[in-house]
């Protein structure tokens, strides 16, 4: 999987392994236990899915082990894999390493290669998966996963990189570029170089997020939408335009909140009781009195002190 990743980072070819693009060839040995010596070795060729690979090393382990412990020899020779039946057949016999016919071909001149031409091709490679994967982790902070999931294919890379170049909120823009981006543009059969949204223009809804002028809520389903829609105006702009920007005071959020509790009177004896999670249920009341308005971290804070006073 990771050389389908780097042929694919480097324009060789798509990588697909359906369409002949990519092969694998597995090649199985078993050695005893306590064995000095290797076991010999079977080739299967030609899988075109990596879960045929595992199936193929999988049945071959098994039907060398039953030899072995039957008392037969295994015979060095290539095998196919028949998909349908899950199961390696025998080809040809490859007993002598001259069957190979290895010798140089007299059409193909040999080509020098000099540092300087290594070096510029060096410098105009794109980031490669495994160097992203280390700097996702060990520079910015996030998990393996995250990791893997944003260096999986060269365009979502390439654009996280864009994003992140305009904020400095690295976890925030995988989560959009994750969720968001690639739930659109994967729903519709789509490359990321399809996405209307540009790095930039994205990297601006994370700051508009961060600085508590919408909530992630409004900006996920409303501005995010607005945006696909509109390519000209930036998420702040779209904001002020629908009237998306969150300004309620506090006074708002205290008098909703005890509208909920005097709704709930139950509910606020069950939560001074302990149950801390009816929170989300205040919470909720209010966010729907200010029609998601509510900065949800602020309102939180005085749903939460309005709520443990006696």
């Amino acid at each position: 999987m990771e050389i389908r990743r780097l042929v694919r980072y480097l324009d060789i070819c798509d990588g697909n392994m359906e369409e002949g693009s990519l092969r694998c060839d597995a090649n199985i040995s078993l050695r005893l236990k306590r064995a000095k010596e290797f076991g010999t070795r079977c080739e299967v060729k030609n899988m075109n899915s990596f879960r045929n690979v595992v199936r193929a090393i999988e049945f071959e382990a098994q039907r060398q082990s039953e030899i072995l412990d039957a008392g037969g020899t295994i015979h060095m020779e290539t095998r196919t894999f028949d998909a349908s039946k899950g199961s390696t057949i025998g080809m040809r016999s490859k007993e002598l390493a001259h069957d190979y016919r290895y010798f140089p071909e007299p059409d193909l001149q040999p080509i020098t290669v000099s540092e300087a031409m290594k070096e510029a091709i060096r410098k105009a490679m794109p980031p490669l998966p495994r160097e992203l994967r280390e700097k996702y982790v060990s520079t910015l902070g996030l998990s393996d996963y995250d990791a893997a999931i944003l260096t999986d294919d060269k365009g979502t890379a390439l654009y996280y990189e864009a994003v992140i170049a305009k904020t400095a909120n690295y976890k925030g823009a995988a989560n959009w570029v994750m969720g968001d981006v690639r739930g659109w543009v994967n729903e519709r059969g789509l490359t990321m170089d399809q996405f209307p949204i540009s790095a930039e223009r994205l990297a601006g809804l994370v700051g508009l997020i961060d600085s508590g002028k919408v909530s992630h809520t409004i900006a996920s389903q409303k501005l995010f939408p607005l945006m696909l829609e509109d390519n000209a105006s930036t998420a702040d702009q779209l904001a002020v335009k629908h009237d998306l920007v969150q300004g309620i005071k506090e006074d708002v959020i205290e008098a909703l909140t005890r509208e909920a509790m005097a709704k709930y009177p139950d509910k606020v004896a069950a939560y001074r009781g302990g149950q801390k999670g009816l929170l989300g249920l205040f919470m909720g009341e209010v966010m729907k009195g200010t029609k998601g308005k509510a900065d949800p971290k602020r309102a939180s804070d005085v749903v939460r002190q309005i709520l443990e006073q006696d």
